[in-house]
């Protein structure tokens, strides 16, 4: 974890909450037991970002099964390991071991086979899967795949808040990934009880909140454990003002700026149009997607 001189920041015209959304239960893969917090209804508010999986069990049922090779084509999967340990290999020759505090960052571009499966029997696995948006002109590059193990995720504490950076840049920390077009910010907060956190925004941005511990309060409204806050895009805005409670609690804050493009969604592949569709499906169907398979 590397840390930087901060420098105070004071937010003058806050985001408020537009509204609280709650996560569906669900399962996918093999049948891993998740909850969908960013569904697809919620993908044109909240572009670039397509999807938002919470998973967290310690009953091995739940997920010990976890996700057999399936296609992928068109965006980036970030998954944040919160406990736990999952085997990731690809098509494209990368295999790594997604451990306590890592974060596996995965450009599908033009196309990629991958699994996803627990190394572990017994235990607490918990974490969460974001899907990031390519532009329409990012989405045939080439695949790609980046491990970053937790000591390599910057990290500051301010006021009785740790934040790791996972990507974009806080108070003078730059993050672990960055990216010029949709520019995401990745934040985990680990909050004191009754700690404080302001985070500059640009009002252009679209972001939300979700708190995974504990509870916050963002202006007047007071944000439970497993829900999402989406926050408003409100003109001439400078950031988002996060108030913990009266216990530690645990929240990401999430940015990016919108592509504004068409979103074609089919399952596992994201593109611009139905007929980049059905040109993904052919192609995984003949083999061509990604090459040879795993």
């Amino acid at each position: 974890m590397s840390t930087a001189t901060l420098e105070t920041s004071t937010i003058q015209r806050p985001r408020a909450v537009e509204r609280l959304v709650a996560g569906q239960a669900t399962s996918d893969g093999a049948g891993v037991k998740l909850t969908r917090v960013l569904t697809q209804p919620l993908q044109r508010r909240l572009d670039p970002f397509l999807m938002l999986d919470a998973f967290g069990s310690d009953n091995p049922g739940d997920y010990i099964a976890g996700f057999p090779d399936h296609p992928h084509r068109g965006f980036e999967t970030v998954t944040y390991m919160i406990a736990g340990r999952m085997r990731h290999r690809d098509s494209a020759g990368h295999e790594g071991l997604l451990t306590n505090g890592g974060v596996q960052w995965m450009t599908a571009g033009r196309g990629v086979i991958h699994s996803e499966l627990p190394e572990q029997e017994e235990g607490r696995m918990e974490g969460f899967q974001l899907w990031l948006n390519l532009a329409a002109q990012d989405k045939m590059i080439p695949a790609g795949y980046r491990d970053i193990p937790s000591d390599a995720i910057p990290g500051f504490t301010r006021d009785g808040v740790f934040a790791q950076v996972i990507a974009g840049e806080s108070h003078g920390v730059a993050g672990a990934v960055q990216r010029a077009r949709t520019e995401p910010l990745y934040l985990d907060l680990h909050f004191a009880p009754g700690a404080r956190f302001e985070q500059p925004l640009d009002p252009a941005l679209n972001a939300f909140v979700y708190v995974y511990r504990g509870g916050l309060r963002i202006g007047e409204t007071a944000v439970p454990p497993q829900r999402m806050a989406i926050l408003a895009n409100t003109a001439g805005s400078d950031g988002v003002v996060l108030q913990a409670g009266g216990e530690p609690t645990r929240a990401l804050l999430i940015a990016g700026r919108p592509l504004n493009e068409p979103i074609a969604q089919y399952g596992p592949f994201v593109m611009n149009t139905r007929e980049q569709l059905m040109q993904a499906v052919e192609d995984y169907q003949n083999g061509s997607l990604a090459g040879a398979g795993l």
